[in-house]
């Protein structure tokens, strides 16, 4: 079946996901029936109690990791901002922090905020691609680091990083290692037990779950204290009631998540791989950001000579067609994409880009219409911008 033009075409899903039909249907009741405090002792709360058991169970099996060493918070941010802080508490002389300088503002930000506080944090680069160098990475380790954090996988550009080397390096070097794994979760298999990763932070709205509900792996060997400390819940490791209906969501959108795996590597993969494969060869002046790299089965990242990226994504806002210029954290924003800028320092990529990112609810169809509409929009976008373009260099010639 054809997409019409009135259809909408989502193709931003690493700013967010659908929800899951079967997970707001798993929700409802605990929005409206079975309201009781998972923390009181009655009977009428041991329903919420077993359903939060219940989603820590469906997520450990999506992590491959221990129920016991889930803990749920408010999402990435949040379960980012609580490892550095436990990492910085835990070790009296930890005053260095290691990151990479593409990781998501939810980690940046806090590091950035440490270096102000007298914090010593190295950011270490990338190559054009996005690949991080390890030697320079182990090499920026010291006596001193508390934590090096890196993402699993890049929200902008989909560049994995081999996080389960990285963590092997870091326990080599007795440091903890967290990985940021927010665009990493459902769409790639995660096996947590034996591998030396620390901490993991992960957001259900990415993998179709509720928005504001999120999680931390702890290793259970590893030492954590808390960012938010109140009533004891989480066994003590996040104070405040517990959301149990977005706790439910995000369980059974895990459960969903594992199902459809296979599908993410397969189905959702090639849809990515005609879109690109036909994009470069209908638009000249096109490339994929990263394209010589591991990436996320679902993520396009183009960067299209001649053209502005706020221009490009109303013009296709106008064909109904949902696509982002980078993080959606960065909307609005004047500036240049700091991924971009650190994949290529030199070049002008990073203000001419746009991020597709597939997820399970598109359709062939819907890629077909995308195919139709970008090319067209990239000509139109170039054929308004050449008068300006001879205007300046007429311009320039007249006063040489």
């Amino acid at each position: 079946m054809t997409a019409t033009a009135d259809e909408l075409i989502y193709l931003d899903n690493n700013a967010t996901t659908q929800l899951d039909p079967s997970v707001i249907e798993e929700m409802l009741p605990f929005l409206m029936e079975h309201y009781g405090n998972p923390s009181s002792g009655y009977a009428f709360a041991a329903r919420a109690r077993k359903a939060l058991d219940l989603a820590r169970e469906r997520l450990a099996a999506l992590l491959g990791c221990e129920p016991s060493e889930i803990v749920f918070t408010s999402g990435g941010t949040e379960s980012n901002n609580a490892v550095i802080n436990s990492a910085l508490q835990s070790d009296p002389r930890g005053k260095h922090v290691v990151t990479s300088a593409v990781e998501h503002s939810a980690v940046l930000g806090p590091c950035q905020d440490l270096a102000k506080r007298g914090c010593e944090v190295t950011f270490v680069g990338v190559d054009r691609d996005g690949n991080v160098d390890l030697a320079e990475l182990e090499a920026a380790i010291r006596p001193e680091t508390a934590l090096v954090s890196m993402m699993w996988a890049n929200n902008e550009t989909g560049v994995l990083f081999p996080v389960e080397q990285i963590a092997g390096i870091c326990r080599a070097k007795g440091v903890l290692f967290h990985t940021d794994a927010v665009q990493a979760v459902g769409k790639i298999p995660i096996r947590l037990r034996n591998t030396a990763i620390n901490f993991l932070s992960l957001s259900a709205h990415k993998f179709h779950g509720p928005k504001g509900i999120g999680a931390l792996y702890v290793n259970r060997r590893t030492r954590f204290s808390p960012l938010i400390v109140g009533g004891g819940q989480e066994n003590g490791r996040r104070g405040g009631t517990e959301n149990v209906a977005s706790i439910v969501g995000l369980g059974k959108a895990a459960e969903r998540a594992a199902e459809y795996l296979p599908q993410e590597q397969t189905q959702v993969r090639a849809m990515r791989d005609r879109f690109e494969k036909t994009i470069l060869e209908n638009v000249p002046g096109a490339s994929v950001n990263g394209a010589g790299a591991a990436r996320l089965p679902n993520t396009s990242s183009f960067s299209f000579e001649e053209i502005e990226s706020p221009a490009a994504l109303l013009l296709l806002d106008r064909h109904h067609i949902c696509c982002s210029a980078g993080s959606a954290c960065r909307t609005g924003s004047q500036e240049a994409s700091h991924v971009l800028r650190a994949m290529d320092s030199r070049g002008d990529g990073a203000r001419r880009s746009l991020r597709f990112s597939l997820g399970r609810y598109n359709s062939e169809s819907q890629i077909d219409r995308a195919i139709e509409i970008v090319p067209k929009v990239v000509e139109k976008l170039r054929q308004l911008s050449a008068p300006a373009r001879e205007t300046a260099v007429s311009t320039v010639t007249t006063a040489l």
